[in-house]
């Protein structure tokens, strides 16, 4: 059981971090125009950050202890598969969980 006065510490200094970087892009430049590569790299931030969560859940899954576990695999590679084909967020989240469940239930 972690310690509430460092809970609380751990609590702020995310609040103050996440307040800083997001100052730093809206408060200090937002309103500026930015160079067209940072604007090209921006638009990749959010496409990102789906698969930075999933990534540790799919290779080092808690339910298993961190062994890799093939019906995640699986469904990580079937929802990369429908990814790159279909380009639709929506249709990929749905393979990847039916895929996964399928596998659990192939599985037992």
């Amino acid at each position: 059981m972690i310690d509430h006065v460092q809970l609380w510490i751990v609590i702020l200094a995310l609040g103050g971090g996440s307040y800083f970087f997001r100052f730093v892009f809206l408060g200090l430049i937002g309103n500026r125009s930015l160079p067209g590569w940072v604007l090209r790299h921006l638009r990749y931030t959010a496409v990102s950050v789906l698969p930075a969560l999933i990534a540790p859940l799919v290779l080092w899954p808690p339910a298993t202890g961190g062994e890799v576990d093939p019906a995640r695999l699986v469904a990580a590679f079937a929802a990369v598969a429908v990814g790159l084909w279909t380009r639709n967020v929506i249709a990929t989240i749905v393979t990847g969980g039916a895929v996964l469940y399928l596998g659990f239930y192939l599985a037992g």
